[in-house]
């Protein structure tokens, strides 16, 4: 199981030159990539371009960039874009966002979610693989090709968690970027679901990045309880709060990994046992010292 780090996540006071920074330390420390968030502050697909050319080998994606907003063509161009300039080490991660963001902030419709991602990567797809779309749907009506000098094919990750998602995901896309989703979810709905859209479709296994907020430290419940204040919102919105559910979890606390070297390594392995190929971990500032001590733990796993 790969170990990444998640850049970005509940704060917005990170700018190019601290994420350059830290992606150069994460490189230097091994850690296999930099998931950067979109959330309202710094633009991920353009971070990670910057990011790419003041590094050699750590891989670089986005954890996510909503669909909605951004029409697949001009995407695909922009991914491309930071793919040729990480030199083919760059990951797009995408997703539905909420329906807070698309019709509360966007004033942007937020039905027909399933189609409109289908008709999205109908769109998409063809084009971060260097090839021409040729697409006529509801939504989209597409007669385009791109040429990206130095840009290799994109791999695309969904941020699926629902039964839906999970299949388009799995028959369309190079799987999945998860949040919020504990371990016994991510075995007995994620990666079933999935793994069955792909196998139908001829596809490879899919990637299974799983997101989740981690704290090593020697006082387990005053750090649940930090998290859980921290984190309190994302227990709010659905989708989030539908996997929750699933876990049996109150809030988002309750699947962090929290405790001390023994419990994080019997939870990172129990994350790998059941099929996560890679761990995208929210360093949680829980208390003072949390952050340094967690991602040296993080290391000492690789």
């Amino acid at each position: 199981m790969k170990i990444g780090i998640m850049s970005g996540h509940g704060r917005q006071d990170e700018d190019f030159n601290t994420l350059i920074a830290k992606a150069q330390d994460l490189e230097a420390r091994g850690f296999d990539t930099l998931w950067v968030a979109n959330i309202f502050a710094i633009d991920a697909i353009t971070a990670n371009a910057l990011i790419g050319r003041e590094t050699s080998k750590i891989e670089l994606g986005t954890a996510v960039v909503p669909t909605y907003p951004r029409h697949p063509t001009a995407l695909a161009q922009q991914a491309l874009t930071a793919q040729s300039a990480c030199d083919g080490r760059f990951t797009l991660g995408i997703g539905l966002s909420h329906q807070m963001v698309i019709e509360g902030m966007l004033g942007l419709s937020y039905e027909r979610r399933a189609k409109h991602m289908r008709e999205y990567l109908s769109v998409l797809t063809p084009l971060l693989r260097g090839e021409k779309a040729e697409y006529q749907g509801d939504e989209y009506r597409v007669h385009l090709e791109l040429a990206i000098p130095g840009a290799k094919p994109v791999s695309t990750l969904i941020a699926a968690l629902g039964e839906h998602m999970l299949k388009i995901a799995g028959a369309m896309a190079d799987g999945s970027i998860l949040w919020m989703t504990g371990p016994q979810t991510i075995e007995t709905h994620v990666l079933p679901t999935i793994q069955e859209a792909a196998n139908a479709a001829g596809r490879p296994d899919p990637r299974i990045v799983a997101g989740l907020p981690i704290v090593l430290t020697g006082n387990a419940d005053a750090a649940r309880e930090a998290v859980g204040k921290i984190l309190v919102h994302y227990g709010m919105i659905p989708s989030y709060r539908a996997m929750l559910d699933r876990e049996g979890a109150a809030g988002p606390a309750d699947i962090a990994l929290i405790g001390d070297e023994k419990q994080l390594d019997r939870a990172l392995q129990r994350l790998e046992d059941v099929g996560v190929t890679d761990f995208d971990a929210a360093i949680i500032p829980a208390e003072e010292g949390a952050e340094a001590r967690t991602l040296d733990y993080l290391q000492s796993r690789l």
